[in-house]
């Protein structure tokens, strides 16, 4: 009796390293076998990862994926997600969004079609929806960052039609700039990097780099007013708080009264 054939994981990750990605259909010829069961324990050994593009037909290793800062990573058109599946890569880019998503946006960024994983999330109550511009803007269900999502929104569409963010010409015209710097130069401290980290905010992402560039100022200051304004932790001038300001003057008693037994002329 012949003992039972042993199939080796390392003839899996030859071949990931090989072709970088594989199918189901490449992996059982790879090892030598007809049965999904078996590759998937091996996979498992590997630590794996499918595709969120390509109706998950794809896989690839861990030690492979080179995800990107929004934990994605592409091959030959084909997607992969830190986060998982589709659905799950969907909800938790919206989650984290600084101004939520547009489906289009989010189409954008994620190469593939999103409104099924979308309306899914919204009915599952995963994800909230507002309408905002005539279209629905996908946010977080948790209420503090939504409220931020929705205030960050408003001051993207709020921005000059001037700012074309998606192309790579120039966004500021020179009288734009000049007028910018010349009212920057006004203000003081606190106001400079209140009004620096406004107007990154209304660029949206890369804003904080751009910003600073324009007005020649540290990063870090522009992103210290941007969160300030965020999380509205700062003091408004020209308001006292309870207490302060100038002591209200006395009355003199001798003036408003009166002697006993003075008659009034």
């Amino acid at each position: 009796m012949s003992a039972p054939k042993r199939f080796d994981a390392q003839t899996l990750r030859d071949l990931f390293h090989k072709q970088r990605v594989a199918t189901m259909a490449d992996l059982k010829r790879a090892l030598g076998t007809d049965v999904d069961l078996t590759v998937f324990r091996k996979l498992r050994d590997l630590a794996y990862h499918t595709s969120y593009s390509h109706r998950g037909r794809y896989y690839t290793l861990d030690e492979i994926a080179r995800f990107d800062e929004l934990g994605l990573w592409s091959f030959r058109s084909v997607w992969f997600s830190r986060h998982g599946t589709l659905v799950r890569t969907a909800e938790t880019l919206v989650d984290t969004a600084e101004a939520g998503y547009f489906a289009s946006e989010l189409e954008d960024r994620l190469h593939v079609g999103v409104k099924d994983a979308l309306r899914k999330l919204v009915q599952q109550e995963r994800l909230d929806r507002e309408a905002v511009a005539g279209q629905f803007l996908y946010c977080s269900r948790d209420a503090h960052q939504k409220q931020r999502q929705l205030w960050n929104r408003h001051l993207l569409e709020q921005g000059p039609e001037l700012e074309l963010r998606s192309t790579g010409v120039q966004l500021f015209p020179d009288e734009l700039k000049a007028a910018i710097i010349i009212f920057f130069s006004l203000l003081n401290e606190k106001q400079r990097r209140l009004f620096a980290g406004m107007e990154a905010l209304r660029w949206g992402h890369g804003g904080d780099r751009r910003i600073a560039s324009l007005l020649g100022i540290d990063e870090k200051t522009v992103a210290r007013g941007r969160k300030e304004l965020l999380a509205q932790d700062f003091e408004r001038e020209g308001i006292r708080k309870s207490g302060a300001g100038r002591r209200p003057v006395k009355k003199n008693p001798s003036r408003d009264c009166q002697h006993p037994g003075t008659d009034a002329r």
